[in-house]
């Protein structure tokens, strides 16, 4: 148990965060008389100070100077997490792969430093203030140069759009998103109707706004739940308000268990270019224990239906630390994704999210270590690396195994712009459905303004006026 007491009260959690680095899962409190480490954390008159009890180590970082209130809050939390990062690696000299980082977007903060004072500094910053090993460094630097040219091709008022489907075949082991599983007859056929009249106001804001259309997806939850006439009706919706045609479309298949060929055929009429089949894992006990409902031989089929209907970029997702999975299983994995060939290939580092089933029931599930999931990783990148693809986008979770990260590779010249575009946030994004996220992006990722749906359905029916109003006041300033 650890004890942690400060002033600064408004960056509690991302201080827990390095404290978690350490120390894993360990109930951190501001009041433990019982506790066996005590954290004093101060913010005052430009730098962050940490010391720690009783073994009295401490460490000052200064708060570097903000050029507005919102950089002032983003320099200030980062000398807080350095100053409680340093004390912890002092008392726990343990390696991390990340350093001090414990933020989703490493990718962006590189860009941001290198912007502001170039790459020689982003370089220093992320190898002596952050401590980033050697390794990750040169992962963020291949991304970055990947996504430069993408980046740059952003217009002004580009916005992408994303429609969501929170319903799923059956709830994985390790899922946390707010996805149901559709059970009651017409529930689907209710929500489509919903997200038609959702789409329709959609289009005629970003008309009437100016902005451009950059890009589209199609994610959940499993977007192929619905059947293939639900599909057309939606599809033809989003076709006559926005007008598909000649843009990036992306709609995540995902589980092999609702692939057919009268739904690929469907998605190929309207204009779909790219679609992910997401394995996890191609052994069958593995995803029996997670709560799939589909074969490695479905996998196969699936990928194999979607070749003959014309589909030329397919990207296909991984989990590394899988329950009761060690290396030789990631591996046998890996080799038969390599058969498949795809496009794209995402490996994802398994995170045990608080309101999973296997959060709850961990006893039951054995993990792999750190080190077999880190190798597991690496294994993925030489996979990709072997298939001709290079790390194209990135992203971290909290209570990922390993503290590592979650990487997208790609064959040259088939990255998902969408994906660069959300991770980095250099694109607004206006999202249609229950549990999407709607962010206003000023200049290239200088401002952020979200707007997220319910992820409650029914409450999102109700609901739905009052946030168009909002989607219209974030895109009409």
């Amino acid at each position: 148990m650890v004890q942690l007491i400060t002033n600064a009260k408004g960056f509690y959690n991302d201080m827990t965060e390095e404290v978690r680095l350490f120390l894993g899962q360990t109930d951190i409190l501001p009041y433990a008389p019982e506790a066996e480490l005590r954290l004093f954390v101060v913010l005052y008159k430009g730098e962050a100070k940490c010391l720690a009890m009783p073994q009295y180590v401490e460490r000052i970082v200064p708060v570097q100077a903000g050029v507005d209130r919102l950089d002032v809050k983003r320099q200030q939390k980062r000398a807080l997490k350095l100053c409680v990062y340093q004390v912890m690696q002092t008392l726990y000299p343990v390696a991390t792969p990340w350093g001090s980082l414990t933020g989703i977007r490493p990718t962006k903060l590189f860009r941001e430093i290198t912007g502001r004072q170039g790459e020689a500094e982003a370089r220093r910053s992320f190898r002596e203030l952050f401590t980033v090993s050697p390794e990750k460094q040169a992962l963020i630097e291949e991304i970055t140069a990947v996504q430069r040219p993408h980046i740059e091709s952003v217009a002004p008022k580009s916005a992408s759009v994303y429609l969501h489907i929170p319903f799923c075949r059956s709830r994985c082991l390790y899922c946390s998103f707010g996805a149901e599983v559709a059970k009651k007859e017409g529930v689907l056929s209710k929500y489509a109707d919903h997200l038609i009249g959702d789409i329709r106001q959609g289009s005629d804001l970003l008309r009437e706004t100016g902005f451009s259309i950059r890009t589209f997806y199609f994610g959940g939850g499993t977007p192929t739940v619905l059947s293939a006439s639900e599909l057309d009706r939606v599809l033809s919706a989003l076709e006559q308000a926005y007008g598909v045609s000649g843009h990036e479309f992306t709609v995540e298949a995902g589980r092999p268990d609702t692939i057919t060929r009268e739904k690929l055929r469907v998605l190929k009429a309207h204009g779909v270019t790219r679609i992910s089949i997401n394995p996890q894992t191609m052994n069958d006990r593995t995803l029996q224990a997670i709560g799939r409902f589909h074969t490695a031989a479905d996998i196969a089929a699936s990928f194999e239906l979607a070749r003959q209907e014309g589909f030329d970029c397919i990207n296909m997702d991984l989990i590394a630390g899988l329950p009761g999975e060690g290396v030789e299983d990631f591996v046998r994995t890996l080799e038969a994704v390599r058969a498949f060939d795809p496009e794209n290939l995402t490996v994802h580092t398994l995170a045990i999210k608080h309101s999973s089933r296997l959060k709850a029931r961990l006893e039951e599930y054995p993990l792999p270590d750190g080190a077999a999931v880190e190798e597991m990783v690496r294994l993925g990148a030489e996979a990709a690396r072997r298939m001709g693809m290079k790390p194209y986008y990135m992203y971290r979770q909290k209570y990922m195994q390993g503290n590592l990260e979650n990487v997208g590779y790609a064959k040259p010249g088939t990255e998902c712009v969408y994906n660069i575009d959300m991770m980095e946030e250099t694109v607004s994004i206006l999202s249609h459905g229950a549990g999407a996220m709607t962010k206003r992006v000023y200049g290239v990722g200088e401002r952020v303004e979200r707007l997220p749906s319910p992820k409650d359905v029914p409450t999102w029916y109700q609901k739905q006026e009052k946030l168009f109003a909002e989607k219209n006041r974030l895109f009409s300033d």
